[in-house]
């Protein structure tokens, strides 16, 4: 059951929560414009999935519960913040404004990471668990010698919190009152390992020992994620410091697509969350609160539908790159060893995209 202490406004029937300290500022229009972002993005994901079940795609990590989380964080960014993911943020990235085919080049195989993180503010996907941590904090810290007024935030799951990269981070963080926000995505399994064997407390109480403030918001809760993520990114552009938020949300599907996750966890537990749907609760609160039409619910799923089919082409699209690329970004200028390697693959005829 979702704990007491956690920030909510809305129910998952849909209705209005009033909190003394977090109260949504968002307008109706802003609200439906999350909830097209969350079908859009739940929608591109299942193509995703559809995709490597196809052979299209080396490995997917699907978001879909976890879409309120992303959404509602992603939207509180400010333009000049910037933000570290690991692999399943592809919410996140949607707000960063990174082309969905962009997403996949790393999947696909084609690609490092499939952007320039300057441009979008957003750093390629992290597959090191819990690695995007010191980065974020690295890079806060430059934020904050450069006397810039932007805020870093980054993204791990519930498992990445046992790892002892995000555990230095939270050190260098305080120490440091680096303009940081950590956003840890408790969606209840660590791939198979259920997060009471991660912890004894909730997460967000953890932030307690290391210094600064932590806490919980009810991540299937687009209203209150926004809310809270937005006033924590004002904290650290203040010069606030870190603040760890936990979004307690759940993951409906499989960690990656080579998990079978009804090895691990029972239907029962699955239906109950499927009753906190993020999209089916902010959809709830627009019809009841603003009577947004049927006919406006349905030209999103077209659209998102019209989204996923280009998706796919653009997908299918992509060719193989040049095997000689491995060398471009190894260093940021040339290095013997680099020339080297290259001299070598070229007399053996390598080289030349397909």
């Amino acid at each position: 059951m979702i704990e007491p202490q956690l920030v909510q406004l809305l129910t998952p029937e849909g209705e209005r929560v009033y909190d003394d300290v977090y109260e949504t500022s968002l307008t109706a229009e802003q609200i439906f414009a999350m909830y097209r972002d969350m079908v859009i993005i739940r929608r591109l994901c299942n193509e995703a999935t559809s995709l490597q079940r196809q052979g299209q795609l080396a490995l997917w990590a699907p978001l879909q519960g976890q879409e309120a989380a992303q959404i509602g964080a992603g939207r509180a960014l400010e333009p000049s913040d910037f933000s570290f993911p690991s692999y399943r943020e592809h919410g996140i990235a949607w707000c960063r404004g990174i082309p969905p085919e962009l997403s996949l080049r790393l999947f696909r195989a084609v690609d490092h990471g499939g952007w320039d993180p300057q441009k979008y503010r957003h750093s390629v996907p992290t597959i090191v668990i819990g690695n995007q941590a010191l980065n974020a904090v690295g890079y806060a810290m430059g934020v904050q010698r450069d006397g810039a007024s932007e805020a870093v935030i980054t993204f791990f799951g519930d498992g990445a919190t046992s790892q002892g990269d995000v555990n230095e981070a939270f050190v260098w963080a305080s120490s440091f009152d680096a303009p940081v926000v950590f956003f840890v995505q408790n969606n209840q399994w660590a791939i198979s390992e259920p997060t009471i064997r991660q912890t004894k407390i909730p997460l967000y109480k953890r932030a307690q020992g290391f210094g600064f403030p932590g806490i919980r918001v009810d991540g299937n809760d687009v209203l209150a994620v926004y809310e809270v993520t937005r006033k924590a990114l004002a904290h650290a552009r203040e010069g606030g410091g870190p603040t760890l938020i936990e979004a307690f949300t759940y993951r409906m599907g499989a960690h990656t697509t080579s998990d079978d996750p009804t090895r691990y966890r029972v239907d029962a537990e699955v239906e109950a969350w499927k009753h906190r749907d993020p999209i089916e609760r902010v959809k709830a609160y627009l019809v009841r609160a603003h009577k947004v039409s049927a006919k406006k619910f349905a030209a999103v799923n077209d659209e998102a539908d019209e989204m996923a089919l280009k998706l796919r082409v653009d997908v299918l699209a992509m060719g193989k790159p040049d095997p000689l690329s491995i060398f471009d970004h190894a260093y940021a200028s040339e290095h013997p060893l680099i020339s080297e390697g290259r001299r070598d693959m070229e007399e053996l005829g390598v080289g030349g995209a397909s």
